[in-house]
């Protein structure tokens, strides 16, 4: 089988090519840390060549700059998996020939066997010139040179047709040698450069002189000029920014939460129609509240995810998403941030896991890593479940005032303890290993209508990441609950005298659940539960919170013998009466202001969500920060949580 790399510089349309000969939709990310692993395919059956793909991310020339660039040059020379390439295809933005045809002159001068493919010729049209192909491959030696457009494929059957010429002819990889890193030399080649350009392109406008094509082809485009004189002003370019941030995550919280909803009662009704069909049974637990349960905690970010990575891609491929970048970056550099850090803190606000997959869009390693560290600290909408009841608890019933500016100070303090964190573990340098210089040199696309099969695409294929990622390893740790709360004392005998089929489910689970592989886990840990004045049953629940946060609240009603009506409303009036009532071993109230206020602390910063490990460890490339960020958010939780109870009870209050 042949193999055909695509190389090219970044948003040259080069995996927008590679989308469409492979039909995959695969994306690779044109970022340090994202793009090391290269994505491969083959060719569509329809284009008649047996060939393998290979996207590599992009680079602007065969001399690295970082030691990112470094592994993926050395893909190029000799993939790890497929040797070198037989072919490999250039994309080259037409509309920046003085800059993008460097790689090509080095790709040659290495003995490689390319076609150049010209992309963005609709950008040069509009400027008013037109690219002579012909005449540029006789100044690059004869290479083919096509002009295509990715999205659409118009010109990709031209491509290919030079491709099965070229894939006929015998190849020998032993030519190949190393670029020529000499400095005089790449002077040399940016002048020839310089004339080539001169030369292939033709102006429109007959009366426009030679000479002057290369000024009026590089003035920037007078469409993109007029949006950014306003866009990017001083006053209002930051509000049109703010305002388009918050749409943004106004449109994730609230857009999602109709469909996840829909998501979780999906595989509600499906653990029930399991139970129906199959009767009560160990199997049939196990179906329903083991395997059902885990695929719906995988599921249930998913209309966060689409809507996410939808907006994304539309703020991308119009243009936008850049300029945002460039006005928030000030602020942010700051804490060692970088401008592409707000959008992925804004989403943590809903969900950490497509938080944590946006930092994709950081180009610097270090700056993507520190951002991907912080975002478990930004309060999700996973906890508003557990805040609500641990307000409601604090508050009497009838001050919603009270109740919201409790809520509001919670989420100010998120945001403080995610500042005053990024800053302390940017000094810190032993926490994130990556010594990547920060810099923000940003090149401003111009201004597109976004093609909307590119962008839905790439949503897709982000979405199916998530679940490919994350799925199996939320699955595995979900079942293990279930185990752990299931055995061994799986049907234990209760008195049913008097009680009602619903309570008495009610209260097998309770007595399953306390003579349980959990409630044992919970006693050895309730010598941590003390200094916060709490008991085994709220370890319990606690612990259960790690399969999701939002879990919090039905565990306690679980460990609290609820038993009362299945409604929302019922149910939370029923824990708030059972954690007033609620008394530990001495005989003393479990549940005071000081403890719920100490829970209320431990919720702000510690990490409890197997899935946002899991796509942290996807996207770090290792267990190493997940782990890390465990320990210190757990561990600096539980030690404020100590202190804060234990002061307030210093205080009187109780």
């Amino acid at each position: 089988m042949n193999v055909i790399s695509l190389v090219g510089p970044p948003n040259a349309g080069k995996t927008t090519l590679f989308n469409y000969l492979s039909g995959q939709n695969l994306k690779t990310v044109n970022y340090p840390g994202a793009t090391v692993e290269y994505n491969s395919a083959k060719l569509q059956k329809k284009f008649g060549i047996d060939a393998q793909l290979i996207d590599t991310p992009g680079i602007v020339s065969l001399i690295p700059a970082s030691l990112d660039e470094v592994v993926t040059v050395q893909g190029i020379y000799n993939n790890p998996e497929y040797g070198v390439p037989e072919l490999i295809i250039v994309t080259v933005d037409s509309s920046q020939l003085s800059r993008h045809l460097l790689l090509v002159e080095e790709l040659l001068e290495s003995k490689f066997r390319i076609i150049v493919a010209l992309t963005m010729v609709d950008i040069l049209e509009r400027k008013g010139f037109s690219v002579d192909c012909k005449k540029l491959s006789d100044k690059l030696g004869g290479v083919p040179v096509v002009k295509v457009d990715p999205r659409s494929g118009e010109g990709v059957d031209k491509l290919l047709d030079y491709a099965k010429k070229l894939l006929s002819e015998p190849f020998d990889a032993s030519q190949i040698v190393p670029v020529n890193e000499d400095s005089k030399h790449l002077i040399d080649l940016y002048k020839g450069i310089g004339k080539i350009e001169k030369e292939v392109i033709l102006s429109k406008d007959k009366t426009v002189k030679p000479s002057s094509i290369q000024t009026s082809l590089h003035a920037p485009d007078e469409l993109t000029l007029k949006i950014d004189k306003f866009l990017l002003s001083k006053g209002v370019g930051f509000l049109v920014f703010i305002l388009i941030m918050v749409v943004m995550f106004a449109s994730i919280f609230w857009l999602a939460a109709p469909l996840m909803n829909l998501v979780d009662q999906f595989f509600g009704l499906l653990a029930s129609w399991t139970v129906e069909l199959l009767g009560k049974s160990f199997i049939t637990d196990f179906i329903a509240d083991g395997v059902i349960a885990g695929l719906g905690a995988v599921s249930v970010f998913v209309p966060q995810i689409i809507i996410l990575f939808l907006i994304l891609g539309l703020l991308e491929d119009s243009g936008y998403l850049a300029r945002g970048a460039m006005l928030i970056d000030r602020p942010l550099a700051r804490i060692g941030l970088n401008g592409r850090s707000f959008v992925p803190l804004m989403s943590g606000f809903a969900c950490a896991i497509p938080a944590i997959m946006s930092t994709r869009t950081i180009p610097n390693r270090r700056e993507r890593l520190l951002t991907i560290f912080i975002i478990p600290l930004i309060s999700c909408s996973a906890r508003l479940p557990v805040y609500a009841l641990l307000i409601a608890f604090l508050v009497p019933a009838g001050h919603a005032l009270l109740s919201g500016a409790i809520l509001a100070a919670i989420y100010i303090s998120s945001i403080t303890i995610t500042i005053i964190a990024a800053g302390i573990i940017n000094k810190v340098r032993g926490i994130i290993k990556a010594e990547d210089k920060s810099s923000f040199i940003l090149e401003l696309p111009t201004y597109k209508m976004p093609k909307m099969s590119v962008v839905w695409k790439n949503t897709w294929t982000s979405t199916k990441t998530y679940v490919k990622s994350a799925g199996l390893i939320i699955l595995t740790f979900s079942i293990i609950l279930w185990v752990l709360t299931f055995f061994p004392n799986y049907n234990p005998k209760i008195d049913t005298a008097d009680l009602t089929p619903a309570q008495v489910e009610a209260q097998t689970q309770v007595a399953r659940i306390n003579g349980s592989y959990a409630a044992e886990l919970g006693k050895i840990i309730e010598p941590a539960m003390v200094p916060l004045g709490l008991d085994w049953r709220v370890g319990v629940a606690v612990l259960t919170t790690f399969a999701a946060r939002e879990v919090f609240v039905s565990s306690l009603a679980l460990m609290f013998k609820i038993t009362e009506s299945k409604d929302d409303y019922s149910i939370q009036r029923s824990i708030l009466k059972s954690m007033k009532n609620a008394v530990a071993e001495d005989g003393k109230p479990l549940f005071t202001t000081s403890t719920v206020i100490g829970l209320i602390i431990f919720f702000i910063i510690a990490l409890q969500c197997i899935s946002t490990m899991a796509i942290s460890r996807k996207e770090t490339g290792s267990w190493r920060i997940p782990l890390f960020q465990f320990a210190i958010y757990s561990g600096g939780a539980y030690i404020l949580a100590v202190i804060a109870v234990n002061l307030l009870r210093a205080v009187g209050v109780s």
